[in-house]
């Protein structure tokens, strides 16, 4: 049952902080759990707008700590969309008895450390406080919907929405104009769903991105079977992957056709190895998705640029107005710089008599007025307005939490200049404080639910070493923590997230006044995980005890 007097304070209850309840209660901790949502779930939560999908195969966005809940749940897509993800995430809480440690409906204003006491002290909007000696932030990556600030916002007089932020009960757009800002990722997911649905669509782009079609098939129950009867194999592969996905191929879904001699090859190593024609070529018989598998696209920027021309010829060819599709053509940066966007349909929604791309970069927005949205060139009326504008990424949940550590050091003034984190665990002069997913770790470069595990189970490890040790606090020295920030930072040297014009979220470049750093580890997952089992077995390298 909850407790008002935890060992463990965690704040968040979507998947990280499902399995921290889970994990630490395992281990005889007291544990609660505040949550600003309903219900559990996080991001799939909150994010409920129409076509809202997970990119990663969903028999490996999935929990690995327990055998039984691998055999007893089963996936109804080969990606799943949020739906079921969510009914998964209600599944886990209903499998394990989580909500009995969770306090919904309780959003966590401020986050103090009390440094004679040794305790944390979360505040909540209610005024409620709540002290526990280890806090842990589960509160996600891509959990503050940005919104950007648009003279006359507060004017508009219809229905303003946001794809982060999206409303349970259903959203009826049938013969409304609608309008939408925002391509990236959840742009691009909803944006095919709301052209079915409202009288006309007006899309406000920015930024063209890439984006490949995802895999539409239903999971076949060979398939899920043959997951069954592999998944220690799987768990074992996702640990040795960059990226925590394994990979695996299930015999259940191999499809060997016959080989036509005279088609170019099958995805070869390099894109350089080919004619400009028979890139179109890959492109036309094997879709825009066939353009990832060329491993020096990411490596060689002549190969990029390669790369990057086949996929507007592929976009070209798809979209049937010339100027619209050039509109659609990403020329300012390329493939690999920002996270791959999966679509289903997205181009071709384009091809309907009821969408209108407006580029922004052209004809930029000059005010939302009480009617729609004025350009440079022309005002739009609209009944409803969506800003699929993204989120503050990484670290914007934690300085919202308004966390203040050891010497009344606030985390903000810590990290004026961008995010400082060993590791992306824990910071120095926040003793006892952790971070799932912190920056500075693979995170939102890697399966978030490998990523989750590991983090949670390194920091539960840590609290028995404490507890063991009669030791009071851990947090890192400060040496260590910038050390690692620097380490962070050269990896990302010479990869496409950090070429010139590469401005993703990743840097923080979508937030106005944001510090430009990369923050997520792209160093991969299993070079990141060896670290920490380094660090550990050189008792707790880089952090020091009190």
């Amino acid at each position: 049952m909850i407790s008002d007097r935890p060992d463990v304070l965690i704040v968040g209850a979507g998947f990280a902080g499902m399995y921290a309840i889970h994990r630490f209660r395992n281990q005889g901790l007291n544990v609660l759990a505040l949550e600003a949502g309903s219900d559990v779930g996080g991001t799939w939560y909150w994010n409920r707008y129409p076509g809202a999908r997970c990119d990663v195969p969903s028999l490996e966005y999935s929990f690995g700590f327990s055998k039984e809940l691998e055999q007893q749940w089963g996936w109804p897509e080969v990606f799943s969309a949020q739906p079921d993800i969510l009914r998964y995430a209600n599944h886990v809480a209903d499998r394990f008895d989580l909500r009995g440690n969770i306090r919904f409906n309780t959003r966590v204003n401020a986050v103090d450390y009390l440094e004679q006491q040794n305790l944390w002290r979360a505040t909540t909007e209610h005024g409620e406080q709540i002290e526990a000696r280890f806090c842990v932030m589960a509160t996600g990556c891509l959990s503050v919907p940005n919104t950007p600030k648009l003279p006359g916002a507060e004017s508009f007089t219809g229905r303003v929405l946001h794809t982060g932020l999206w409303p349970k009960e259903k959203v009826d757009l049938a013969g409304k104009r609608v309008g939408v800002i925002g391509t990236g990722s959840s742009g691009v997911q909803a944006i095919p769903e709301l052209a079915k649905q409202a009288h006309h669509l007006t899309v406000f782009q920015r930024t063209p991105v890439y984006t490949v079609p995802a895999n539409r098939k239903a999971m076949r129950d060979a398939v899920q079977q043959e997951f069954r009867d592999r998944y220690h194999d799987i768990r074992k592969m996702q640990q040795q992957n960059p990226g925590g996905v394994s990979g695996f191929q299930p015999l259940a879904s191999v499809n060997r056709p016959a080989t036509d001699p005279a088609a170019p090859p099958l995805a070869p190593a390099a894109i350089l190895e080919l004619t400009p024609d028979q890139r179109r070529q890959v492109v036309a018989e094997r879709g825009l998705g066939a353009l990832l598998t060329f491993r020096d696209a990411y490596t060689n920027l002549e190969a990029n640029e390669a790369a990057n021309e086949a996929f507007r010829d592929g976009v070209r060819s798809i979209v049937d107005n010339p100027d619209t599709a050039e509109r659609l053509c990403p020329t300012t940066y390329g493939l690999g710089c920002k996270r791959q966007v999966l679509d289903r349909d997205y181009y071709v929604t384009f091809n309907r008599d009821d969408v209108t791309l407006v580029d922004v970069t052209e004809t930029p927005i000059e005010s939302i007025t009480e009617n729609g949205i004025c350009t440079s060139a022309q005002s739009y009326d609209f009944d409803v307005l969506i800003y699929a504008t993204g989120f503050d990424a990484m670290t914007g949940a934690l300085l919202r939490a308004n966390i203040t550590g050891r010497e009344g050091q606030r985390l903000a003034d810590k990290w004026r200049h961008g995010p400082v984190a060993y590791l992306g665990l824990q910071m120095s002069g926040f003793p006892n404080l952790f971070t799932v997913t912190g920056p500075g770790s693979p995170s939102v470069l890697c399966n978030m639910l490998v990523a989750i595990e590991q983090h949670v189970n390194w920091i539960g490890d840590c609290i028995d070493y404490l507890r063991e040790n009669n030791l009071a606090r851990i947090e890192p020295l400060p040496e260590a923590e910038n050390d690692w920030v620097a380490h962070v930072n050269e990896v990302a040297k010479g990869t496409m997230y950090t070429t010139p014009g590469c401005n993703s979220w990743y840097l923080g470049a979508n937030i106005p006044g944001k510090p430009r750093i990369f923050m997520p580890y792209v160093g991969g997952y299993p070079r990141y995980r060896e670290r920490c089992e380094q660090i550990v077995a050189n008792g707790y390298e880089g952090f020091r005890f009190r």
